[in-house]
């Protein structure tokens, strides 16, 4: 399968008015705060860093979570709030929210999901490995870990080599050819994390 999309596929900045520096934190509508606190700060290990009330709605408050490297995700709470089964689908909706993991505490992770009733899938993506479960209110969480060891600052240049490969290749998605290739095209070391064997999930 060859892509038609003309939109470039490249780490190169486009050509834009401005460009954003990073992802500063995202937001999202929680239940309560001990369901919340209960997932995210006791199950998923982000130190809760700052509690204030939601400044656009003082009924409300306002968590603040590192996710692990300094980026922050928040959560707006009210006691009132019970926590909720199910995803909202619809156009501007959250489709998941993705942390990164070490690959070396995955049966760890996997181990404390099953401890604490949380079902989860595991999916070889192709260029990551992840594990999926469902936060307190239905949201899916994505926990994913790097298959190939990347610098953080090259991590859009191999990408998008391991995009290019994959339309010279004729191939649905990157696989670990492509993502092998890309790294030795670029010079860099072709270290493979060990990760359990996992379906991809395509079409689930």
């Amino acid at each position: 399968m060859s892509d038609e999309n003309p939109a470039a596929v490249t780490p190169e900045l486009p050509d834009a008015p401005f460009h954003t520096s990073g992802t500063d934190h995202i937001t999202v509508w929680g239940s309560n705060q001990e369901d919340t606190l209960a997932f995210y700060r006791d199950l998923l290990g982000m130190p809760l860093v700052l509690r204030q009330p939601n400044l656009d709605d003082p009924s409300q408050t306002h968590l603040f979570f590192d996710t692990g490297d300094g980026r922050i995700l928040t959560v707006f709470v009210s006691d009132e709030r019970a926590s909720a089964r199910g995803q909202r689908v619809s156009t501007g909706a959250v489709h998941h929210l993705c942390f990164s993991v070490e690959p070396d505490e995955y049966e760890d992770i996997m181990a404390a999901l099953e401890e604490a009733g949380k079902g989860y899938n595991v999916f070889d993506r192709g260029i990551f490995h992840s594990i999926y479960t469902q936060d307190n209110n239905g949201l899916v969480v994505e926990l994913s870990a790097d298959k190939y060891e990347i610098p953080a600052d090259r991590k859009g240049e191999v990408f998008a080599t391991a995009q290019r490969l994959r339309e010279e290749d004729d191939a649905d998605f990157a696989q670990d050819r492509h993502m092998e290739g890309a790294l030795e095209e670029l010079g860099l070391p072709v270290n493979k994390h060990d990760l359990p064997d996992a379906d991809a999930g395509v079409g689930v």
